[in-house]
């Protein structure tokens, strides 16, 4: 992986102080975000924003179920993320399990961590969803673009980008 915390901005300076940290609560709140997603009347409406990853664990064979934000982009799903444990468990050519509100369905995913793709990815996300850009420390101008220094700031505070193509 690419050391992502030396250098400067070439972005210039940021407009805010960076990602904000996880809270205490996130635990909890994922495993009532999982109970929503399976609840029929409210799963297609939740999962418009949010799916469900279902990873396993390279060397402990765990299902981990990861509810996240994603964004549709050119027929692709984007999900911006800190560099989790987790997310070393997703390999490029090892299919995974995505939910959705619905069914699992099977997704290839890759996981994007140079500062070109995630940059301009982060951009893609914080348009699509303004919650997600402020969580990372994107700012946005008037038009609701982002803050280019502020997502390689994100970048080199730990962000990557999952790419997942979903069959």
């Amino acid at each position: 992986m690419t050391d992502q915390t030396s250098g400067t901005n070439p972005y210039g300076t940021p407009s805010t102080s960076g990602p904000e940290p996880i809270r205490s609560y996130q635990g909890t709140l994922n495993k009532v975000i999982r109970g929503l997603l399976k609840v029929p009347f409210l799963a297609p409406q939740i999962g418009k924003s949010l799916c469900v990853l279902h990873i396993i664990g390279r060397k402990s064979g765990k299902q981990y179920d990861v509810p996240v934000a994603y964004t549709r982009h050119e027929g692709d799903i984007l999900i911006g993320t800190a560099k989790r444990p987790w997310v070393s468990n997703i390999r490029k050519g090892t299919p995974l399990a995505v939910s959705f509100g619905g069914p699992k369905r099977t997704a290839d995913a890759e996981v994007l961590t140079d500062a070109e793709s995630v940059v301009r990815l982060s951009e893609v996300i914080a348009r699509d969803n303004k919650q997600w850009a402020k969580f990372n420390g994107i700012g946005l101008d008037a038009q609701g673009n982002p803050n280019k220094a502020d997502a390689y700031q994100s970048w080199q505070q730990g962000c990557v980008i999952l790419r997942l193509t979903v069959h």
